[in-house]
């Protein structure tokens, strides 16, 4: 990159205050500006050596940024999307994309019309470890990829909940809040999902939305995940909790992910591949061996790949379509939990002109 790349941040709340800190600690980044409508948090940002702006199209007007980064609450993504396409700037925006698929599908389109990149923040992708496990399962080293055991388990506690009473209401559940994650690898490590059948729990609490939820996923190359949530079970098996992404999460040395194959087992986070020797036979001796991986701030390699965007030196890793075929998914997991039945996703036929259809089957 011919210069140091100017990356602003729209919305300074936790996840805009890491990537902001990033931005700080990088010699090839620069932080242009923060927006947030909060004037504590603009006297934040100012501290951290920073201009600071109570909206998007002030900050974009001054700073002229070489992209943005939105990590405002899903909601206001549309808008602010439209406004920064507008201007021709590259947008990194936080997940889920949108509110809903059709949201993301708008969002899509006009990034395609403006001709202007669009990331989605799967930063999970950039983990060195995902992007080990990845060159495994391509490589074939487990052979064909049959199932996936995911678990999603942690409890958040009570005052998670009493300082924004909206994630107590129907919607906001851990379905909708925190699947989208953890359906954004499997995708990424099994392609795109055919359908999915889901069942959910209400509240233990006594809040609107569910607390629990199961749903097995069937990709379109026959394999098929498992995949349990919930924001109420005390648990070490939680990507949170294994990865060692977040220093505010205790580490934990579980895995949350069991990838089986034909030839072999992979478990993630710690990169272990299981195969019996010297030919798959549940008779023969059982060996592991462990896997390297680069261990940089996913974060940190996801700025830099937005950067590498944003001077055309890269195509996207997650793009905007990649995060609206997520959000797809975790919205059939809630359809199909609130009908009982199963989910049917059509395949796209053109990704970003053609939406798909959702189909609930008996």
């Amino acid at each position: 990159m011919p210069n140091a790349t100017r990356i602003a941040v729209v919305g300074f709340g936790l996840i805009g205050r890491r990537h902001a800190e990033v931005l700080r600690r990088s010699p090839d980044l620069v932080l242009a500006g923060v927006a947030d409508p909060s004037e504590k948090s603009r006297r934040e940002a100012v501290n951290l050596g920073t201009d600071a702006f109570s909206n998007l199209e002030d900050m974009l007007d001054a700073t002229k940024p070489d992209g943005v980064i939105v990590a405002t609450p899903t909601p206001m993504h549309l808008e602010q999307a439209l406004a920064c396409f507008a201007r021709g700037c590259p947008l990194l925006i936080e997940k889920p994309i949108a509110v809903t698929a059709a949201e993301a599908r708008h969002l899509t389109d006009a990034a395609e019309k403006a001709s202007t990149p669009l990331l989605v923040g799967h930063h999970r992708r950039h983990n060195g470890m995902v992007k080990a496990a990845k060159v495994a399962l391509d490589n074939g080293m487990i052979g064909d990829v049959r199932a996936v055991q995911a678990t999603c388990w942690f409890y958040k506690p009570d005052h998670y909940f009493e300082i924004a009473p909206w994630r107590t209401k129907k919607g906001a559940g851990p379905i909708s809040i925190n699947l989208v994650h953890d359906v954004d690898l499997l995708r990424h490590f099994c392609g795109d999902v055919k359908s999915v059948r889901a069942v959910s729990v209400p509240s233990a609490r006594g809040f609107e939305n569910e607390d629990l939820a199961t749903a097995i996923l069937t990709f379109q190359n026959q394999a098929v995940a498992t995949i349990s949530v919930s924001d109420s079970i005390v648990s070490p098996w939680s990507w949170e909790l294994t990865a060692r992404e977040n220093p505010a999460y205790p580490a934990t040395n579980e895995s949350c992910y069991l990838i089986g194959g034909s030839e072999g087992g992979l478990s993630l986070p710690d990169l272990r591949i299981w195969r019996h020797t010297p030919s798959p036979d549940w008779w023969m001796p059982m060996s592991s061996t462990s896997m390297i991986c680069d261990t940089q701030d996913p974060l940190l390699t996801q700025l830099e790949h937005f950067a590498n965007v944003i001077h055309g030196l890269e195509a996207p890793l997650v793009s905007g379509v990649e995060g609206l075929r997520s959000l797809e998914v975790v919205e059939a997991i809630g359809t199909s939990a609130e009908s009982g039945i199963e989910v049917v996703i059509e395949p796209d036929v053109e990704a970003n002109s053609c939406p798909r259809e959702i189909t609930a089957e008996v």
